[in-house]
């Protein structure tokens, strides 16, 4: 439902608001702590509230974004978003680490309140005219309207595989980040302090593909851009459950590079496809509808490869999960999307 009440406001708003309630959020543990009163069930209302706040967020931020790049800067903007967010996942991992160790886990979490609060500064800086659809607050409506995103999503001859793909490999993402530490610690034998620096390994291919993005899809164009993305990024996956001790882990170095190098390439590619494709009005709610069936998969993915571990072994249960992960990109592959140089700017019959 965010997508359709993103669609009804304005987006920079609603993100204000979110960055705001995220650090007051924050915030209350460790002053729940400083007096005496903080419990388990307080982390768990913070723990759901942050990712409500992040839902509201990250879905705005998508509709937003074509308002403050014009249409031809989307692929590039898209791209810098994603090159500082796979940043953030090489230094966020450390610096969260050393701020635990010189100020312990409560102090940590008040200096991520401040980042929020630095976000929320950073956005009011921003000046855009915004157009929110207000032609359909009528009571009732609400669940009309994430139905016509849902059905958008579902009927198109792009989004439809595209969503089954991301469906399926954020499957398998779940999956494999639910054994991926106890893999690497017990299979592997490596120390805890170097799970940190092989897992921000990933973050570093990240960047790469982030810088990459927008001269693939100038040489190859959007369509085959996505394709050789994920065609790259996909048999490295079969690298990981090579991982040994010793030199052995840079069998999962070079799987976790290559696999994020080229993941962000097709997701910069999609994340610009769908907000230049998608009709205008819809955007929030087609962009929730992705998410809902992406990110949906990831703890169903969690909770089949705890369950498979356990039946099988960390390793052979690794090995089933990168096979099932490299070959999603066949919902790809098998589509209509194979046919294009680049992805069409707007829906068949729209002009």
């Amino acid at each position: 439902m965010a997508g359709a009440w993103v669609d009804r406001v304005r987006r920079r708003r609603l993100m204000l608001v979110c960055h705001a309630l995220s650090c007051l959020l924050l915030a209350s543990v460790p002053l729940a702590w400083w007096a005496g009163v903080l419990s388990v069930g307080h982390l768990l209302v913070v723990a759901l509230g942050l990712g409500v706040c992040s839902v509201f967020a990250m879905t705005a931020y998508e509709v937003l974004l074509p308002t403050v790049v014009g249409q031809d800067d989307l692929a590039e903007a898209n791209a810098k978003v994603r090159g500082s967010e796979s940043s953030a996942q090489v230094l966020g991992p450390g610096l969260g680490g050393l701020l635990v160790q010189v100020f312990g886990p409560v102090m940590g979490l008040l200096a991520d309140a401040v980042s929020f609060a630095a976000c929320a500064l950073c956005l009011a800086r921003v000046t855009v005219r915004e157009t929110p659809d207000t032609g359909s607050r009528r009571r009732g409506d609400l669940l009309r309207e994430v139905w016509d995103g849902l059905r958008f999503t579902l009927r198109d001859p792009y989004f439809r595989p595209i969503s089954l793909y991301l469906a399926t490999a954020n499957l398998a993402t779940g999956a494999l980040g639910a054994i991926v530490v106890v893999f690497l610690v017990r299979e592997v034998g490596v120390d805890a302090a170097s799970v940190g620096a092989l897992l921000s390994a990933g973050g570093i291919g990240g960047v790469v593909g982030a810088m990459l993005a927008r001269r693939v899809i100038r040489a190859m164009g959007s369509a085959r851009g996505l394709l050789f993305g994920e065609l790259v990024a996909m048999p490295f996956t079969l690298m990981m459950p090579l991982t040994t001790s010793g030199l052995g882990v840079l069998f999962f170095v070079a799987s976790t590079f290559m696999f994020n190098a080229g993941v962000t390439v097709s997701n910069v590619i999609i994340g610009s496809f769908r907000q230049s494709y998608c009709p205008r009005h819809l955007l929030g709610r087609v962009t929730a509808s992705g998410r809902f069936l992406g990110y949906g998969a990831l703890p169903i993915g969690a909770v089949l490869a705890g369950a498979l571990a356990t039946a099988t072994g960390l390793r052979t249960g690794a090995w089933v999960i990168c096979v099932a992960q490299a070959l999603c990109v066949l919902a790809l592959v098998l589509s209509p999307i194979r046919r294009h140089r680049d992805l069409p700017s707007e829906p068949a019959g729209v002009h």
